[in-house]
């Protein structure tokens, strides 16, 4: 069964669809062809600006994690050999902290029906019943509606390759700081070296978890155009917005304390 063909998806789709035309065309006068990648990307920044109150949310979580670092490896070091208790204790620690463990994965969560919305205006032929107009725009003569997968095996090189060259760069320069920031603002490691070299320490998991801005790189390269251009605005946001506010918090910890 296909999720868009679902009533009340479909229907939120068709007014998804609404916007997005609406805004191109009132765009259109102005910047021509371009008038649907600039309308996604607005409406990239809106739902951006919407989510700055879970941005910030993520950020102190951050803090957070780093704060009670200490504590979890003592939990991990004492209770290793029970992991039911282990997780028991885990969880109290966050409870009486106030605090989530998944406080990061927030944004993330709370993107993902958009970005499954954007990806389903530009690889549906029809919506709700209606034909998919959107298919028909291009960037730089490339389709919204068509993926890098795609422009290869088809065999049309030019100018798709260059235009998500530009898009996948863009995303990778931004997954590469992105990597780099959360290696440094990561739980300080505690303990001794063996400790720390434990399977599923702190150490080790923020090394694995600091590759995953990568992996959007990936899945830029198979969505629709539409989609990875929503992917370089959202993610080069992300980075700008949590650098700015892990700087604010940081201005505000002496004063906390």
């Amino acid at each position: 069964m296909d999720i868009y063909t679902f009533a009340p998806i479909a229907t939120i789709l068709d007014a998804a669809y609404a916007v997005v035309t609406a805004l191109a065309s009132s765009l259109s006068p102005f910047v021509g062809t371009f008038a649907t990648a600039l309308a996604i990307v607005l409406i990239t920044l809106l739902v951006r600006a919407a989510l700055i109150p879970v941005g910030r949310s993520q950020v102190r979580a951050e803090y957070t994690r780093r704060r009670l670092a200490p504590q979890l490896q003592e939990i991990q070091r004492r209770y290793k050999k029970n992991p039911e208790l282990m997780q028991r204790k885990t969880a109290e620690l966050y409870a009486a902290e106030k605090a989530s463990p998944f406080a990061g994965c927030l944004p993330t969560l709370a993107q993902a029906p958009v970005l499954s919305t954007v990806y389903g205006l530009f690889i549906l032929t029809a919506i709700n019943g209606h034909p998919n107009s959107l298919l028909t725009d291009h960037l730089f003569q490339v389709p919204l509606g068509t993926s890098l997968v795609h422009l290869v095996g088809a065999g049309q090189a030019w100018p798709g390759l260059l235009v998500y060259a530009v898009l996948l760069t863009l995303i990778a320069l931004v997954a590469w700081m992105s990597r780099r920031a959360a290696l440094a603002n990561a739980p300080l490691a505690t303990g001794n070296a063996q400790t720390d070299a434990q399977p599923g320490s702190l150490p080790q998991l923020n090394g694995i978890l600091s590759w995953m801005p990568f992996i959007t790189v990936i899945f830029a390269a198979i969505v629709p155009l539409a989609a990875t251009l929503y992917l370089a605005v959202t993610t080069t946001w992300t980075f700008i917005e949590r650098s700015i506010l892990r700087r604010r918090i940081e201005l505000q910890l002496p004063q906390a304390e």
